[in-house]
This record gives structure tokens, C-alpha cells and sequence, in this order.
């Protein structure tokens, strides 16, 4: 499995929707279920899916589906 189908599985998974809104505007802003508890539950699967332990200041700045992939790829996580 290619590591952006990993990463839109996970998002899938913790916030129940469908890859076709998996974009830009997929942000902690614009999706209701992303509250804190969602927050964490896809920060735990990140972590565990791609064996990384991200920096707090990264837990803290990932605020959407792009943001997302731009800091998986400080932790050599390529798409």
C-alpha cells in the first residue's frame, strides 16, 4: 500500500468520510468531528501506521489534510 493510501485510510477511519473530501479544505476549521479527541486518535494512528513520533510543535501545527502531508515529510514519510 502506497503511503498516501495510507494517510487518506487513516483520515477515513478517525473522521468516517470519503476520500473525495480528503483535500485542501479538509481542515480542523471547516469539519466538526475534528475536536481534540479526534485530534489525538489521528495523531496516534499517524504515529503508529507510519512508525514516527511527531514533535509536539507538529501535533500542535497539524491543522489539516495538507498540513498534514507537508509534516509527515520532515519525518521522511514520502507521497
Amino acid at each position: 500500500m502506497k503511503n498516501i493510501e495510507k494517510y487518506n485510510d487513516i483520515f477515513k477511519k478517525v473522521f468516517l468520510v470519503q476520500n473525495d473530501i480528503l483535500n485542501e479544505e479538509f481542515t480542523i476549521l471547516n469539519i466538526d468531528k475534528w475536536d481534540s479527541v479526534a485530534h489525538m486518535g489521528l495523531i496516534a494512528e499517524l504515529e503508529e501506521r507510519f512508525d514516527i513520533m511527531l514533535d509536539p510543535d507538529d501535533i500542535i501545527g497539524f491543522s489539516s489534510y495538507t498540513k498534514g502531508l507537508e509534516i509527515l515529510k520532515k519525518y521522511n514519510v514520502e507521497f
